[in-house]
Parts: C-alpha cells; structure tokens; sequence
C-alpha cells in the first residue's frame, strides 16, 4: 500500500493491515508492488502484479469503450 517511516504498510488478500519493517522488503519495492513470502523473505511478484494490471485495463476498456 504505501511507506510509513521503516514501515511497509500492506494490505493481505482478507484486507487486513501489517506493517514490515522496511530491512525485510526489496530495496526498489514501490507502492502498489505485490509482495510474496517466500523462502524466508519477501519478494515481488511480478506476474501476479502483472495479472492485475491486465484485469485493470480491461475492466477500464469495458467501461469507457461503450
């Protein structure tokens, strides 16, 4: 969601809030990346943000092309 202090606050898949502490996520993670916990850290996921993005776009492309 966004950066507070040494905070990354992020929102899980049930839409609660959890602060990570900003030591433990990438250094080039930015608002709106999707993190995953994966062998002990916390890395991107690149093709689930990219899975949403595509479903963005095309919700936006049913609305303003009809």
């Amino acid at each position: 969601d966004r950066i507070e202090g040494v905070f990354a606050v992020c929102e899980t898949e049930d839409m609660s809030v959890i602060n990570i502490p900003t030591a433990e996520i990438p250094f080039e993670v930015k608002e709106g990346n999707v993190l995953i916990f994966q062998n002990g850290k916390y890395i991107i996921d690149e093709k689930c943000e990219a899975d949403r993005r595509a479903k963005i776009f095309a919700l936006q492309d049913s609305i303003f092309d009809e």
